[in-house]
């Protein structure tokens, strides 16, 4: 057993234990069921958990949320709508999202897959400064998709 200073307290039986937490006011935890004998800690539970969910809530806070935005394209998209699509890709990019990247076959265009994937490598090339290829482009039905994902400063720098 351990006291609430995490003082050992030696092997002691059940009743013992929890007339010593009932005495110092605390809760009687068991830390390791399994050991043997099974471990035991006399702690303010209500206080722990109070901890507990403030580190973890601390936690999320620091955690960095990435969303997935999406583009499309067709094969035969202009020059000025490739590069607006292009810049609004960067945006997203430089905000730390990712992107995905999506070009559409429409009746006959299936045919000629390798323009799609020009489309794509001139789109990824487009974005080199910003993002790198997450995903290369794969045919999922009528659409190529492809992952755009964010270069951190540290990997721009090498």
């Amino acid at each position: 057993m351990l006291d609430e200073n995490n003082g050992q307290l030696g092997i002691m039986n059940l009743n013992d234990a929890k007339a010593y937490a009932y005495d110092k006011g605390l809760d009687l935890v068991m830390i390791a069921p399994t050991a043997t004998p099974p471990v035991c800690r006399a702690m303010d539970y209500g206080k722990y958990r109070y901890e507990q969910d403030k580190r973890e809530k601390e936690a999320r806070k620091k955690q960095q949320v990435i969303e997935i935005k999406e583009v499309q394209l067709s094969c035969r998209i202009d020059t000025h709508d490739f590069e607006t699509k292009a810049s609004h890709a960067i945006k997203f990019l430089q905000d730390g999202n990712k992107v995905r990247v999506k070009l559409k076959f429409k009746g006959r265009e299936i045919q000629h897959q390798e323009l799609g994937k020009e489309m794509l490598d001139k789109f990824a090339e487009a974005c080199s400064e910003v993002g790198a290829v997450d995903k290369k482009p794969v045919l999922e039905g009528r659409q190529l998709t492809m992952f755009l994902a964010p270069v951190s400063e540290k990997n721009q720098a090498k």
